[in-house]
């Protein structure tokens, strides 16, 4: 009989253009390249699909970080890794998700607006700070940041896959990976097994 693996759902959250979706991305092949299973919500599709209808006043965007919440909750129950990269700009609901799904990775992608208005190729922060966009988060809404996020991204100051890297050092430190991105559990080796391992190979000239 099989097992479902443990997953967790990994919370991108961050200004627009902070860098979130491009990690997001990375991640996501990452993880499948260790066999996992693993579905990406990024909050423009979800809008297009799950949340057409809703405005960006407080109470939508409440609505749809719910909505995107109780999808993540639902396939990481289910052995799936979730990957969020919704803005999510108020604490108060990504706090309220964490005590939801339980096995909840809050991923910070901190980056200063002004890099983000450079970055902005859809020119969107350009348009806010015209008064084009009503409550664009940055600009015109706040963004709330983490108070204790489990990792912690400089986007400006981070190659792409040094970020990945700590991202995945922080899941193998929860259990969720190993160092190379595959499953830990029942059939992993622990480190005092794979340097016995190691040496084994050794001895017989293969490493």
């Amino acid at each position: 009989m099989s097992t479902s693996r443990k997953a967790c759902t990994i919370w991108f959250t961050g200004l627009p253009s902070s860098g979130k979706s491009t990690l997001a991305e990375m991640l996501d092949k990452k993880l499948k390249k260790g066999g996992h299973n693993v579905e990406i919500l990024d909050g423009d599709v979800v809008r297009t699909n799950l949340s057409k209808g809703l405005g960006f006043s407080k109470e939508d965007r409440d609505i749809n970080i719910r909505r995107i919440g109780f999808v993540c909750h639902l396939l990481t129950r289910n052995g799936v890794f979730a990957i969020s990269a919704a803005i999510s700009p108020y604490r108060n609901i990504r706090d309220e998700l964490r005590e939801q799904i339980g096995d909840f990775v809050e991923v910070f992608v901190n980056c200063p607006v002004e890099e983000c208005i450079r970055r902005d190729v859809k020119g969107l922060y350009k348009k806010a700070l015209a008064g084009e966009i009503p409550e664009f988060t940055g600009v015109s809404d706040p963004y709330e940041e983490p108070l204790n996020p489990e990792v912690v991204i400089e986007s400006d100051k981070e190659e792409p896959e040094d970020s990945l890297n700590k991202i995945l050092n922080k899941l193998a430190e929860l259990g969720y990976v190993s160092k190379n991105g595959f499953t830990t559990g029942d059939d992993a080796y622990t480190q005092e097994e794979e340097e016995k391992v190691k040496k084994r190979l050794s001895d017989l000239g293969y490493i």
